[in-house]
């Protein structure tokens, strides 16, 4: 048994070197490619591009599973195979030699995965982004090419799809929601004595554009509720710094306003309550401005001056 276990071993390292000498030998002809100089002899030419011997050594971290990139810290099994640690929480021998997985840490790819340009997940979205492993997952997380989710507020709705079909989306499956066309139009909230968490919603067309209305109701401690009103566009960060919208809350010789960018539909809306960075107030301020239990909003929107 004791000699078995010497040749596997044996047998493991060799596997393992196998990969880092042709991983090596990727990053020295890259190397090289950039020493070049250009066909005419002047100097040093540009480097040529990268992409393809970059992508060839991203391909040796791929998950035999789910063919997304196997990322530090990346476990073996007895053999020598990888996959990912997503695929690894559901899996109870290797994928590709039956063998068990073990613990066993491969400190040898974890270095060369230090050097290597992972593509984007939302690749095929149209991202052309390629990052090291430490900075691909802060990317995804507000990379523009991946999908968006429903804007309406809550967590009932799972929906997920391209820019071009949230609209769609709305219309058919959010029917009950109203859209008022124009730039100063009355974002009506009806019934806010409500007891409980309530959010209120409206479609706002103007510009060629459509924004989301959102009012939201919360039960903070000891009774005490808060209003949140805030716009979102349904469109990609760049296009919302194009506008700047008001909301203003009149009453009798009062006046309540806030001005500030829209929010792009791919950030939602849920950090910019938590920071309050929206319209924010409280039960007796909305008391002030409600008319037997409903609640009037003028929201403007304007394209901002370049």
């Amino acid at each position: 048994m004791i000699l078995t276990d010497i040749l596997q071993y044996a047998a493991q390292l060799i596997h393992l070197q196998a990969i880092v000498l042709r991983c090596k030998a990727k990053i020295a002809e890259t190397l090289m490619m950039n020493r070049q100089p250009t066909s005419g002899g002047k100097g040093r030419g540009l480097a040529p591009p990268l992409n393809a011997n970059n992508n060839d050594l991203a391909s040796y971290f791929e998950c035999p599973v789910c063919f997304d990139y196997a990322l530090p810290p990346i476990m073996q099994c007895q053999s020598g195979h990888i996959v990912c640690q997503t695929c690894r929480q559901k899996l109870a021998s290797c994928p590709t030699c039956r063998g068990p997985l073990g613990n066993i840490r491969n400190l040898a790819m974890e270095k060369v995965a230090a050097t290597v340009n992972f593509p984007c997940k939302y690749s095929n979205n149209g991202c052309l982004m390629t990052l090291l492993h430490t900075e691909k997952t802060d990317h995804e997380e507000t990379c523009e090419f991946r999908p968006y989710t429903c804007p309406c507020p809550g967590a009932s709705c799972k929906w997920q799809g391209s820019l071009e079909n949230v609209m769609p989306h709305l219309m058919q499956s959010h029917k009950s929601i109203t859209t008022l066309q124009g730039e100063d139009i009355v974002f009506l909230a009806t019934d806010i004595n409500l007891p409980g968490a309530v959010d209120w919603v409206m479609m706002q067309s103007c510009f060629g554009q459509n924004f989301m209305l959102v009012l939201e109701k919360q039960e903070k401690y000891d009774g005490l509720q808060m209003f949140y009103a805030i716009v979102q566009l349904i469109g990609t960060r760049k296009q919302a710094e194009n506008f700047a919208y008001r909301l203003e809350l009149n009453g009798h010789r009062r006046r309540l306003t806030w001005e500030a960018t829209p929010r792009s539909i791919h950030d939602g809306i849920q950090s910019a309550i938590m920071s309050s960075d929206c319209l924010v107030f409280d039960t007796n301020i909305a008391q002030l401005f409600a008319d037997h239990g409903n609640l009037g909003i003028n929201v403007t929107i304007s394209v901002c001056e370049r």
